[in-house]
């Protein structure tokens, strides 16, 4: 997989792809996640940052861990998963758009006739 080098770091990078899959339903609550080295093998990175996504998910309760085992998915990962994004959209990519468009002035209402394009 390609990641971006100018962007955020490759574990958070990796953080949220994993969330994505989630969102997706890709990975259902108490599914079992692939292991760390078979993260980094499918990824092609370096385990250590395979362990860096792993402990934060650990760490958000978005994954638990069964000793012996492996990780599997929070029954509420989805939740948490939505309450950080749009924590993030709210702190981060909304006050960049408002900005945009209050350079372009661009007009609010001509921004929802576009949205409903894409949801």
């Amino acid at each position: 997989m390609e990641f971006q080098t100018n962007a955020q770091p490759i574990f958070l990078q990796i953080y949220d792809l994993l969330c994505d899959r989630v969102l997706r339903g890709e990975i259902k609550p108490d599914e079992q996640i692939p292991s760390v080295r078979e993260l980094a093998v499918q990824l092609e990175v370096n385990p250590n940052t395979v362990m860096r996504t792993i402990e934060r998910l650990l760490q958000q309760g978005i994954i638990y861990s069964k000793r012996g085992k492996g990780n599997f998915l929070s029954p509420e990962a989805e939740t948490i998963i939505r309450e950080v994004r749009t924590k993030r959209f709210l702190e981060e990519k909304l006050p960049a758009l408002a900005a945009e468009m209050k350079l372009l002035q661009f007009d609010p209402k001509q921004l929802q006739t576009e949205l409903k394009k894409y949801m």
